[in-house]
C-alpha cells in the first residue's frame, strides 16, 4: 500500500491559485469582459457540462481527445465537461438564440478542463475569456475579431503585443488543385506544420515549389502580402490572399499600432477553423520565462449539423496574460488597531486602501502591521507607512 499523497498534492495540470495571484485574475477577467461589453458584446454563461451528443458536435467535434466524460447519474446518458467554452457559444447561438438577430455579439469567461496538457501548455485547467461574433460572414467581422481582442488585451497594459495570422484553409485549397488527397495531404500536412521543405517537396509533387514558397513567405504582413502576390495560386487559393489583403488593410485603419505577422501555412491548433484564424502573444516578463499564447481566434461554422452560419471569434487565456503583465504595484494594505472610528475606516475603503482590521489587542500596531503584511497602521486619522 502507498502512503497517502499530501494534501497540497493535485494531479498534473492542476494548480492553486494562491495570493495575489487569485486577485490578479478576477481582475484581469473583469477589465477583459469590460472591454468586450464596451464594444458590444453581450455574456453568457453555459453549464460546465453538457450532454456529449451536443458539447461534442459541429466545432466541438475538434475537442472530443480532450473532454473529460462520464455516466450522469441522473439521466444515465453520456455527458462531457467543457475542454472549449466556443462550441457551447455556437450551440447558445444556435438554439437558444436562433431567432436574434445577426450578427450576434457574445462574449463569455469560464474555466474548462482538458483530458491532458501539451507541451506548450501543460496546464489541464485553463481559464477562458472570449467572444464570438455570428452571423457575419465578411472580412469587416475578421478585422473586428483580432481588432477587440488585441485591444482587451492592450488594455490591460500587455507590452509588445504581436497577432500571428494564419489561412488555414489556403493549403487545402492548394491540395484540391493539384490533385493531393487522402494520406498523402495527410503527410504533406504535417511536413507544413513541422517547416521541413525537404519533406514537403518529396511529398508534394507539381505542388512542390508552390507550397515551398509559401513557407518561406512567413513574416510581417506587407513581406508575406507580396510574396503572394508573386506567386501563381489556383483560384481559390487565389480568393484566400484577396481576403487576407482585405483584412490587413482593415486592421492598418482600426488598430494600425499593432504589430502583425502571418504565416500561410500554419495550421496546428486551427483544425476547425474555415478561413482567416489568429494568435496573439507578448514578450512578457523574462521573470516568468518564455511565454505561450495569449490567446487564439478565427472563423468557423457556428451552425447545427447541416445548416451553416459563419462566425468568428477568440478566446483569450487568463494564465498565460497573467505572465505577461507587468509586476502590479502591492496594494496599499491599512491595519486598524482596535477601537479604530468607523466613518474615517469608510472613508478610506473609498479612497482605495485595504483595510485588516485587528482582532486582539498587541503591544506594538507596528509590528502587528508589518506581521500581517500590511504597509501601513493607522494612528489617529491618518495611515502611517510601517517601514
Amino acid at each position: 500500500m502507498s502512503e497517502a499523497p499530501h494534501p497540497a498534492l493535485l494531479p498534473t495540470g492542476m494548480h492553486d491559485l494562491l495570493p495575489p495571484e487569485a486577485e490578479i485574475e478576477a481582475a484581469v477577467v473583469a477589465q477583459l469582459m469590460a472591454t468586450l461589453t464596451a464594444h458590444g458584446y453581450e455574456r453568457v454563461k453555459p453549464p460546465l457540462v453538457e450532454f456529449e451528443e451536443t458539447l461534442l458536435s459541429g466545432a466541438g467535434a475538434a475537442m472530443a481527445n480532450s473532454t473529460f466524460r462520464m455516466m450522469d447519474p441522473v439521466s444515465h446518458r453520456m455527458i462531457g465537461v467543457r475542454a472549449d467554452m466556443t462550441p457551447q457559444i455556437a450551440r447558445i447561438a444556435a438554439t437558444r438564440l436562433g431567432g436574434a438577430p445577426r450578427p450576434l455579439r457574445l462574449s463569455y469567461a469560464g474555466q474548462v478542463l482538458r483530458v491532458r496538457g501539451s507541451e506548450i501548455r501543460p496546464e489541464r485547467q485553463v481559464g477562458q475569456v472570449g467572444a464570438e461574433l455570428i452571423g457575419a460572414a465578411g472580412p469587416a467581422a475578421d478585422v473586428e475579431a483580432i481588432a477587440v481582442a488585441g485591444a482587451a488585451l492592450k488594455a490591460l497594459g500587455v507590452p509588445h503585443l504581436t497577432v500571428d495570422i494564419t489561412l488555414p484553409t489556403l493549403v487545402p485549397a492548394v491540395a484540391e488543385a493539384y490533385g493531393i488527397d487522402g494520406e498523402r495531404a495527410a503527410i504533406l500536412r504535417a511536413a507544413l506544420d513541422h517547416k521541413d521543405a525537404a519533406a514537403v517537396t518529396a511529398f508534394a509533387g507539381e505542388a512542390g515549389k508552390l507550397l515551398e514558397r509559401l513557407l518561406l513567405a512567413a513574416g510581417p504582413a506587407a513581406a508575406t502580402l507580396a510574396a503572394l502576390d508573386r506567386l501563381d495560386l489556383p483560384e481559390r487559393a487565389g480568393a484566400e490572399r484577396a481576403r487576407l489583403g482585405a483584412v490587413l488593410d482593415g486592421l492598418k485603419a482600426v488598430a494600425p499600432e499593432l504589430k502583425v505577422t502571418v504565416d500561410p501555412v500554419e495550421n496546428r491548433g486551427f483544425e476547425y477553423h474555415t478561413g482567416i484564424s489568429f494568435t496573439f502573444f507578448a514578450s512578457g516578463s523574462a521573470a516568468h520565462g518564455p511565454l505561450g499564447e495569449l490567446g487564439r481566434g478565427g472563423r468557423y461554422d457556428a451552425g447545427d449539423p447541416g445548416v451553416s452560419e459563419p462566425a468568428t471569434g477568440f478566446t483569450l487565456y487568463t494564465d498565460t496574460i497573467l505572465k505577461a503583465l507587468p509586476v502590479a504595484p502591492a496594494p496599499r494594505r491599512v491595519l486598524l488597531p482596535l477601537g479604530a472610528d468607523r466613518r474615517r475606516t469608510d472613508t478610506l475603503r473609498a479612497a482605495g486602501w485595504v483595510t485588516v482590521a485587528a482582532l486582539a489587542s498587541v503591544s506594538d500596531w507596528r509590528d502587528e502591521a508589518r506581521r500581517l503584511g500590511c504597509s501601513h497602521v493607522l494612528q489617529g486619522d491618518d495611515p502611517v507607512a510601517v517601514g
